[in-house]
């Protein structure tokens, strides 16, 4: 089985243009190196893409929230098609593996950098609605991006909520400590802990320690939550 008739079973959808979704999953670094034409690449996609997702969130978050004002609709679907929630969506996928990848960025880990799994995931989405239209791609969005929404919510918010849980509940203070910073410049990998005074509750890993942070809050909530 082709790694492209793969991943349509993995989401469901099968392509009658299948150029689409290999080019959905082509990165600039490989279209670069094979010296492909231009526009290969899945960047023209992507910006399709962020335009269909934008409306089906938005749809989906009017019909399922009809007590939320329009300052709180936009917080959420922020919080739902931001970067680092676009990124863990692909997990489910293991979309990374699917990726064409120039040989640099994928030794340097292309494969998990979210920037590139986010941009990879509205890239599919486009390809879907130039293939099928409006409604499988919609379909694609609810089925992978709009569910546990209070989770996503919690991921997006992480630092925040988890700051408010532990200043409510807990005596001593929160803060992150560096485990370890790893990598070449161009290709750093951060591991920070989230502590309430001298107990880890959380680790994350990212490309910046902001975002390594995120993750460990996020885990310290999964952990604290039920405590709480």
């Amino acid at each position: 089985m082709s790694k492209l008739t793969e991943l349509q079973e993995r989401i469901g959808y099968t392509f009658r243009r299948e150029g689409l979704l290999r080019q959905a999953l082509t990165h600039s670094s490989y279209a670069n190196e094979k010296h492909m034409k231009k526009l290969s690449d899945n960047e023209r996609l992507e910006f399709l893409g962020d335009a269909v997702l934008e409306v089906v969130s938005s749809e989906f978050l009017y019909q399922n929230y009809p007590k939320l004002p329009e300052g709180d609709l936009t917080k959420l679907r922020a919080s739902i098609v931001c970067e680092p929630t676009l990124a863990l969506c692909t997990r489910e996928l293991a979309l990374g593996d699917y990726l064409y990848l120039g040989r640099g960025e994928d030794q340097t880990g292309g494969r998990k950098r979210k920037s590139i799994l986010s941009d990879a995931l509205e890239a599919v989405i486009g390809a879907i609605y130039l293939d099928g239209g409006f409604a499988p791609a919609r379909e694609f969005v609810r089925r992978f991006i709009l569910t546990d929404i209070e989770h996503k919510k919690l991921f997006y918010d992480s630092k925040t909520i988890l700051q408010e849980v532990v200043q409510g509940s807990y005596a001593e203070p929160l803060h992150y400590v560096l485990l370890a910073e790893e990598g070449p410049d161009h290709d750093k990998q951060f591991r920070m802990q989230a502590c309430i005074g001298e107990r880890v509750v959380g680790e994350g890993l990212g490309h910046t320690k902001k975002a390594a942070e995120q993750e460990a809050a996020y885990q310290a909530l999964l952990l604290l939550k039920p405590q709480v």
